[in-house]
């Protein structure tokens, strides 16, 4: 199709979809609430975590981010030509999954990509999103009748994530003293072990979420050791955990491994953390990492160095917008072979029966042959 303005065609609306925060100090409690609704937290250990947020005006950093990012997205389909309207939605904050349905609807869209500002494959990071369009299309009612609306594949393999990755890791490493000295960590979100074992296509082996970060770190160190002529070690590790203490989540925490470190690391070793389970600053890295780590580090006497998100950058949004147009071209019949940066498994754009399972109770799902 040479027609720019058509590039996105069946599609005639793209959904930006996040996970959200709050922006007041009053929506702090009600955000968290959704977060956890069906777990049973207790408001006691919610009002730890809101501290969190109190702590810098009530605020998460996520929106803002999501703001600059539509932004960037709409400032690069325009330099393609294509004028495709982009909306967007949140998981657990205004604006709601169910208010971008309804935009889409009065905009008069029948069908609508969707590009998650999450890239792994696992319950949390993918299917729960897709049950929460579900219900969002189940809750505007009648008039979504007949609207579709699909998304494009897990994105951590492509090259426009990995070479923002790449470029933002070379910059945080040239820019010690000694970058010979450093140990990269490259940090995620960790999450139960039932939910890693389960992640990936329903018929296949599972980890694939613990899998695809170790693929990510893997390369990236190969590639910051080989543009440096160095021989830099790095690992995963993993930070907020929030499940029960009976509960195995993925380990080491990026914190235990900091102090381990310190206690048998050469002198002027420096630790750069890379967060790549994340796209943006979201309250995870700039409390987690930035505060509760970067602490860490100083009580240990390891200088410490995070390296910068993707956020608005080159590769990663003109990565984001060639990811919608090889879904387009998927819905089209056309065919399509997926660009992937890494080694080993890509995940299709319709996800297949089973896959990431939510192990608490059975929920539809959008996006899926299941």
């Amino acid at each position: 199709m040479t027609d720019a303005h058509a590039a996105l065609e069946p599609y005639d609306a793209v959904l930006l979809g996040s996970f959200g925060g709050p922006e007041a100090p009053q929506e702090v409690m009600p955000f968290l609430r959704r977060v956890v609704a069906g777990r049973g937290v207790p408001d006691e250990r919610l009002a730890e975590v809101a501290e969190h947020y109190l702590d810098r005006g009530g605020r998460s950093p996520i929106n803002d981010l999501n703001r600059a990012l539509l932004a960037r997205l709409r400032a690069e389909l325009d330099r393609r030509g294509i004028t495709t309207p982009v909306v967007w939605g949140n998981r657990n904050s205004a604006p709601f999954f169910a208010d971008a349905v309804q935009e889409v609807l009065d905009l008069g869209a029948t069908r609508v990509v969707t590009l998650l500002t999450s890239a792994y494959s696992s319950y949390s990071s993918c299917r729960q999103y897709r049950e929460d369009l579900a219900a969002a299309v189940e809750e505007v009612g009648p008039a979504a009748d007949g609207l579709v609306v699909d998304k494009v594949r897990p994105y951590v393999v492509h090259p426009g994530l990995g070479l923002a990755w790449r470029r933002a890791l070379l910059e945080a490493v040239r820019s010690l003293p000694d970058p010979s000295r450093a140990h990269l960590l490259f940090v995620t979100h960790s999450v139960p072990e039932a939910m890693d074992d389960t992640s990936g296509p329903g018929d296949g082996e599972g980890n694939l979420y613990a899998d695809q970060h170790v693929r990510l770190a893997r390369r990236l160190t190969d590639e910051v050791n080989a543009e440096l002529a160095l021989e830099l070690p790095g690992e995963l590790v993993f930070c907020s955990r929030s499940g029960p203490p009976s509960q195995p989540w993925l380990e080491p925490d990026v914190n235990d491994r900091i102090e381990e470190l310190a206690a048998g690391a050469d002198p002027g070793t420096t630790v750069v953390v890379a967060p790549i389970g994340f796209v943006s600053d979201h309250m995870e890295v700039v409390h987690d990492l930035d505060t509760e780590a970067a602490e860490t580090a100083a009580r240990v006497g390891l200088p410490f160095v995070r390296v910068a998100t993707p956020d608005t950058d080159d590769h990663f949004v003109e990565g984001l917008v060639d990811l919608l147009l090889e879904r387009a071209a998927e819905a089209r019949g056309e065919l399509v072979v997926p660009e992937s940066w890494l080694p080993g498994d890509v995940r299709p754009s319709v996800c297949a029966p089973g896959c990431c399972p939510n192990l608490r109770a059975a929920r539809p799902a959008l996006c899926g042959s299941d």
